[in-house]
């Protein structure tokens, strides 16, 4: 079976990993000229997301290029604590959640699918002809350049291009687009804070105008992410470490941490996107952020589960039918629709949660006045009854 891979990020790196896997032969195409590089802030993946990564054999890799995470501590803007939970995990998960830059990520994963013999090529980009992708023996010239005439002579071809997918507009021309959600995002290091707390701890903090996280790293910085509530917006995020300590005037240990920054990493706008009515039609597939920009800190955990989950149903279709019928076609088109009858629960479930979280990002004051009183009375106690679902996944074994 070829499969042509659009997008060289989390999603794409690990579908071209778990399609090798299956003995597919791969090429992922990615539009920038490197798609690791310094691109993005740092991330965390919860136990679901490790699961994932030992499943595709780069669990070590990335331990090595991030940091473990213990706990989960959740402050009042006034420093008041709300909650203190395990990190990304049940408490009894031998498991720990782990911090690392994207571009590390990235990395560990496009050098495992380049070990196993995928090809990636930068630099080139998808445009799709006449709105769709044409397949093979339909008799109509792909336009667009090398990604096109690639992907019209594939038998399957995986969409991991994000947010803003081509290969998701190709499936339904009308598909809703992302929508800003509320909440823009800037990301940074700072150095020298002994009030961001103890290492291995991850800190959220709601403040009068966003929410601050932040995590003290081993190496002594400390890692900050500021995401700013504001209904419109902005045409350009311009704020620096100096301004955004004006935002968070009222917070004082976000404010301290500010105040200590050394670099800004990232700025982005933060989006949702309706559920894709479309998914997959029999030959093209959509992964990770190109079908469920979810949030909540899941992105790249989701990736990297629908990435297992889509080699899985295509292995056990191969099986099924001897191998014969998937590179045919005949048996791809079952094999797509088990995987999106798989995914679709659980990335409309997380997709929900998403929703909550960020609605108690932008609260106004009177809900952070109720949230500051009701919090510390349940959080803790909910915590575990409404995460378990997440973190028990287990995404199942690939061929070795």
């Amino acid at each position: 079976m070829k499969a042509v891979v659009i997008g060289a990020g989390v999603a794409g790196a690990a579908s071209a990993i778990a399609l090798r896997r299956i003995g597919a032969e791969v090429t992922v195409y990615e539009a920038y000229p490197d798609p690791a590089g310094p691109v993005g802030a740092f991330l965390s993946l919860a136990v679901n997301g490790l699961r994932a990564l030992e499943s595709l054999g780069c669990l070590e890799a990335v331990r090595a290029a991030g940091f473990e995470v213990d706990r989960q501590r959740m402050w009042s803007g006034r420093g008041k604590l709300l909650g203190d939970v395990p990190r990304g995990r049940r408490a009894d998960d031998p498991l720990r959640s782990v911090t690392l830059m994207r571009a590390d990520l990235v990395a560990a994963l496009r050098a495992e699918a380049v070990r196993l013999g995928a090809r990636i090529v930068v630099g080139e980009r998808l445009h799709g002809p006449g709105g769709r992708l044409h397949g093979p023996g339909e008799g109509t010239e792909p336009a667009g350049g090398v990604v096109d005439e690639a992907a019209a002579g594939a038998d399957l071809v995986v969409g991991a291009d994000g947010l803003r997918s081509t290969v998701r507009r190709m499936l339904d021309p009308d598909t809703p687009s992302p929508a800003y959600a509320g909440l823009y995002g800037v990301a940074g290091i700072a150095r020298g804070v002994p009030e961001a707390g103890p290492g291995r701890t991850f800190n959220m903090t709601f403040g009068r105008r966003g929410a601050f996280a932040h995590l003290p790293a081993p190496d002594g910085t400390v890692w900050w992410s500021a995401q700013i509530a504001d209904p419109a917006a902005p045409a350009e995020i311009k704020l620096g470490a100096e301004e955004l300590a004006e935002v968070f005037g009222s917070e004082a240990v976000p404010r301290r941490i500010l105040g200590a920054t050394e670099r800004i990493d990232a700025a982005t706008l933060f989006h949702v996107l309706p559920p894709v009515p479309r998914r997959q039609d029999g030959r093209c597939v959509l992964v990770g952020d190109a079908a469920h920009p979810v949030g909540a800190g899941q992105g790249a955990s989701m990736a990297l589960e629908d990435a297992i989950a889509l080699a899985r149903a295509l292995h056990s279709a191969s099986a099924l039918h001897s191998g014969s019928a998937l590179h045919s076609g005949s048996g791809l088109p079952a094999a797509l629709a088990a995987f999106e009858g798989e995914r679709a629960g659980r990335a409309g479930k997380l997709a929900r949660a998403a929703a909550a979280n960020r609605d108690a990002k932008t609260a106004g004051p009177l809900a952070s006045l109720v949230r500051e009183a009701v919090m510390p009375l349940v959080f803790t106690r909910m915590y575990t009854r409404s995460t378990d679902w997440l973190y028990d996944y287990r995404p199942g074994a690939l061929p070795q």
